[in-house]
C-alpha cells in the first residue's frame, strides 16, 4: 500500500477486514468484561483505521512501519479508554487517540531542539488532552486543556506548536479539479500594497453569498468545525453541506 508494498509492519493489507459500528460495539462491550478473543478481534478490524490515519505521517522521513505499529498503540489505548455508555462512534474518539500516540512518537524523535521546559509542558499539554478526550469522548478546546494544567491558553498553543512537524512550502492545502494550492500561496507579504486591495475583494465576493453559505463558511472555517457537525446544525446531510461548501468556494474564488 504505501511505497508499492502490500506487506507493512508483517499484515497483509489487502486482506484487511472492516467492522461495522454494531459489530464494534458488542466487541467493546466484550472487552469491558475482559473478553481477551474480543479485544485481538477488534484491534485486527481497526487496522484500516490505523493505516488512513498514518497515511498523512507518511514522507516526512519516518518509516512506514514504525508509524504503523505507533498508530496501532493508539488504537489500543483507544480500546481501552472508550465508553461504550456514551452515544459516541468509535472512530470519533479512535483517530484523535491514534493521531496523538504518532505524533508524540515523531515529536520524541524530532532532530529539532526544543527547551525542556517548553517540552514538559506540551507533554503535560498533551496528557490532558488524551484524558479529556477519553472523559468527553471528543477532543478538547484549548481553553479546557488550559484550565485542567493552570496555565494560560497562549502557552498551551505555544508549546503544542512547538512538537508540530515542520510542513513544507510546497505541500498542497487544497486541490479543485487539478488547481492545487500550496501553503507557500498561503505566505503573505506585509509589504506587498495589493493585499488590502485583495481583502476588499474578499470581502465583497462574501458579502453577496446567501446566508446558508455565508453560515457554513462560518462553522467551517471560523469554528473549525466538520462537515458532520456542521450538517447535524443546520439540519442538512453531509453531503449537502459537502456540495454547499464546494460550490460556495468555488463562487468566491469566480468573484475574486
Amino acid at each position: 500500500m504505501y511505497y508499492n508494498k502490500v506487506d507493512i509492519s508483517g499484515v497483509d493489507t489487502s486482506k484487511l477486514t472492516v467492522l461495522k459500528e454494531s459489530e464494534k460495539m458488542e466487541l467493546l462491550k466484550l472487552c469491558k468484561q475482559g473478553d481477551k478473543r474480543a479485544r485481538q478481534k477488534l484491534i485486527n478490524g481497526n487496522l484500516r483505521l490505523v493505516l488512513s490515519v498514518i497515511q498523512k505521517f507518511i514522507g516526512r522521513g519516518e518509516n512506514a512501519d514504525d508509524l504503523f505499529q505507533v498508530g496501532c498503540i493508539g488504537l489500543m489505548k483507544a480500546i481501552d479508554n472508550f465508553n461504550t455508555d456514551l452515544d459516541v462512534r468509535f472512530s470519533t474518539y479512535a483517530v484523535p487517540m491514534i493521531c496523538g500516540e504518532v505524533r508524540r512518537y515523531m515529536r520524541d524523535n524530532n532532530p529539532i531542539r526544543v527547551s525542556r521546559s517548553l517540552r514538559d509542558l506540551a507533554y503535560k499539554a498533551m496528557q490532558a488532552k488524551e484524558q479529556l478526550t477519553a472523559e468527553k469522548q471528543k477532543e478538547p478546546t484549548v481553553k479546557e486543556i488550559s484550565d485542567m494544567i493552570g496555565v494560560k491558553q497562549s502557552d498551551v498553543v505555544l508549546a503544542l506548536e512547538s512538537i508540530t512537524d515542520p510542513i513544507s512550502l510546497y505541500e498542497p492545502v487544497y486541490s479543485d479539479a487539478g488547481d492545487t494550492l500550496y501553503v507557500l500561496d498561503q505566505v503573505g507579504d506585509k509589504n506587498d500594497d495589493t493585499n488590502w486591495l485583495d481583502e476588499i475583494s474578499l470581502k465583497e465576493a462574501i458579502n453577496m453569498l446567501q446566508p446558508r453559505e455565508k453560515n457554513i463558511l462560518y462553522l467551517r472555517f471560523f469554528l473549525g468545525k466538520t462537515q458532520v457537525e456542521v450538517a447535524n446544525e443546520i439540519g442538512i446531510s453531509q453531503a449537502q453541506v459537502s456540495r454547499l461548501e464546494k460550490n460556495t468556494l468555488c463562487k468566491i474564488k469566480g468573484q475574486i
